[in-house]
């Protein structure tokens, strides 16, 4: 059990959950959403468009779902609801969003998938990029078109934005510039071969605590001890299920089970297009019932054969498991990002998963676009 974690890729994982921990204590994602309100914040569905790109770059700080909805709902749905915006369709909206939290690289569940397959990271977060830019985009469209339904409060947005527009571009870039800069070193390092992912979450945690405490001066000293207890809280619980998860997943190899499955699958199903669709409904059903780290860990070596043995890319395939066990955040009964929005506005799980239906139907129109046009994820490597 305990040499399965005796990992140095494992060790990314602690790192981005502190990291992601300090940037929401440190206000990160206020500069963010403030940046790209600037922009498009009076556009037709502006600010719900703004709050799903300031998900997609806090997913590219945190590497987690859960701290993306955290950070970014608790700052942007109680001001959308405060002009004018329906709070179900907010809070769906940011909870769906915040699963882009585990496909934008750094991602955890890449760096587990990758130590379960043996892959590179490197590859595997490239790899994340233009799937997770694809759903955020199908996400942002389902937004314009609600909003032109429903009709938005045109003067309470404008006043909002125009309080923005007064302190000008250099004053609101000022602002968030050291904020969109965390992604960029984080990417850059791993990407130009400075730094391996574990030695780039490092650094995020590093960074985090530098702009925090002297640039944005929004957090003190005296409160890195509970950043660092939660930080353990957080991470303690997944350290024991990866543990087991792992041992676990020796006791199947020795078994033979994957090879079995392999042969079940393949012996009965033998188009490759039936084959695909049939490992996407199994893996959206896991999803709906596992937590996704060990649903990665037991299934990455039962399935991994299956699809190389049909000739699908093993990076190909992680991105496709990644965004199945994703769409599991947010639809019940273990939906995470479902629990962790409802406990920021009161709204009962199931509200918040009906009025997420629509977004999760882009979310699974984006799953058959990476799942058969492999040019999608493999597009940077």
């Amino acid at each position: 059990m305990f040499g399965g974690i005796d990992s140095f890729p494992l060790l990314a994982v602690p790192m981005f959950i502190l990291s992601g921990i300090i940037m929401a204590r440190g206000g990160i994602s206020k500069r963010l959403f403030d940046l790209f309100s600037f922009f498009i914040g009076k556009r037709t569905a502006g600010l719900p468009c703004a709050a799903v790109i300031t998900c997609l770059f806090y997913g590219a700080i945190s590497g987690s779902g859960i701290a993306t909805v955290a950070a970014v709902g608790s700052m942007t749905i109680p001001l959308l609801v405060e002009l004018g915006y329906d709070k179900k369709f907010c809070t769906a909206l940011v909870a769906v969003a915040g699963s882009l939290g585990v496909i934008i690289p750094p991602s955890i569940p890449f760096i587990m998938y990758g130590m379960a397959s043996g892959e590179s990271v490197s590859d595997l977060f490239m790899a994340g990029v233009v799937p997770g830019l694809l759903i955020g985009a199908l996400l942002m469209v389902y937004a314009i078109y609600y909003c032109k339904k429903h009709g938005e409060d045109k003067e309470k947005i404008a006043a909002e934005i125009d309080q923005l527009h007064a302190k000008g571009f250099i004053g609101v870039f000022k602002e968030s510039f050291f904020a969109i800069l965390s992604p960029v070193i984080i990417l850059g390092c791993i990407y130009t071969g400075i730094a391996s992912p574990t030695e780039a979450a490092v650094i995020s945690v590093f960074y985090s605590l530098v702009v925090s405490l002297f640039i944005y001066k929004s957090m003190k000293f005296k409160d890195i001890w509970g950043i660092m207890v939660e930080g353990v809280r957080t991470y303690a619980p997944i350290l024991f299920i990866l543990a087991a998860s792992i041992a676990f997943s020796r006791v199947l190899t020795l078994m033979r089970v994957p090879q079995s499955i392999s042969a079940w699958i393949l012996g009965n199903f033998h188009n490759k297009i039936v084959i695909l669709l049939v490992i996407n409904i199994f893996l959206l059903i896991v999803g709906m019932v596992m937590d996704t780290t060990p649903a990665i860990l037991i299934l990455t070596p039962i399935l991994l054969p299956i699809v190389t043995a049909i000739g699908m890319n093993p990076i190909h395939f992680g991105v496709m498991m990644v965004v199945n066990l994703a769409i599991g955040f947010v639809t019940p009964p273990i939906g995470v990002n479902l629990f962790v929005a409802s406990s920021l506005t009161d709204i009962p799980v199931m509200k918040i998963a009906q009025k997420a239906m629509p977004l999760i139907i882009c979310f699974l129109i984006a799953l058959l676009l990476i799942t058969f046009i492999p040019q999608i994820s493999l597009a940077l490597l």
